[in-house]
């Protein structure tokens, strides 16, 4: 791993123990990063992937376990993570959930809910972890934000203002950090193909009482004018672009992944 362009660069990805966050944690460790994986998985199956990663690329790993709608949590996982390696350089939070309903119907738990884990654990992740960017003169920060930080849908109002007060946050970020050799970018994708997307699916199709293929087509991407889902991996390979040195001109910006979307 010593040749690897990664080598000896930590990464903490939040929310990684599967769909994006754990496409983007294999592909960092596959380029030498020491990786950080987290959620709020039981301790066992968390470090089973952190195994599996370890065994697949050779990479160091470890699974930390955090409710990242915390702030302690958040600021104990950070530390934690500068315990076992001395540095944090690369902070991807990922971690994210989401609620459907108008407005009048809206749980305001939920809403809580949402801001907390899509939002304010970026906040407090970055919060914790600049400092020590700023003393080395050198960190990456990626949040994945979504279309959904750029353009509106009805119905996920929490979901909608977390994902544009991140790019929000992004942008101040990467202002604050520009002469400190940091970057702060935000990934915006459309819908990607993950578990999550996979049971939407088979419940829009029992709801309206028609084929897999329709939904997927009609309703899931509807806005989407390509007509295909966004791979994890094409994710990925956009982090592994921003945390390079080639990328460290890209700061501030919200980089969209959404086959068109928001160029109607």
């Amino acid at each position: 791993m010593v040749d690897s362009p990664l080598a000896g660069r930590t990464a903490l990805i939040t929310g990684s123990t599967s769909g994006i966050g754990l496409g983007i944690a294999k592909s960092l460790a596959t380029q030498g990063a020491a990786v950080i994986i987290n959620s709020e998985e039981p301790a066992t199956a968390g470090k089973k992937i952190a195994a599996e990663i370890a065994g697949e690329t050779g990479a160091s790993t470890l699974f930390c376990s955090a409710d990242v709608s915390d702030p302690e949590d958040v600021r104990d996982l950070v530390r934690t993570v500068i315990d076992w390696t001395g540095q944090i350089d690369i902070l991807v939070n990922n971690a994210g959930i989401q609620h459907v309903a108008p407005i009048p119907e809206f749980p305001e738990a939920k809403w809580d809910a949402i801001l907390a884990i899509n939002l304010s654990a970026a906040f407090h992740a970055t919060k914790a972890a600049l400092p020590g960017m700023k003393t080395r003169r050198w960190g990456r920060i990626v949040n994945i934000a979504s279309v959904h930080g750029l353009v509106a849908s009805p119905f996920k109002a929490a979901y909608v203002a977390a994902k544009h007060g991140l790019i929000g946050l992004t942008k101040v970020t990467a202002l604050e950090c520009a002469e400190d050799g940091i970057t702060c970018n935000a990934i915006c994708p459309g819908y990607v193909a993950t578990p999550l997307v996979e049971k939407q699916i088979d419940d829009q199709a029992k709801h309206h009482g028609i084929p897999r293929d329709a939904v997927i087509r009609d309703v899931i991407l509807a806005p989407q004018p390509n007509k295909q889902f966004v791979a994890i991996d094409e994710i990925a390979a956009l982090v592994l672009y921003l945390v390079s040195e080639t990328g460290r001109s890209v700061t501030g910006s919200a980089l969209t992944l959404d086959g068109g979307w928001t160029a109607r």
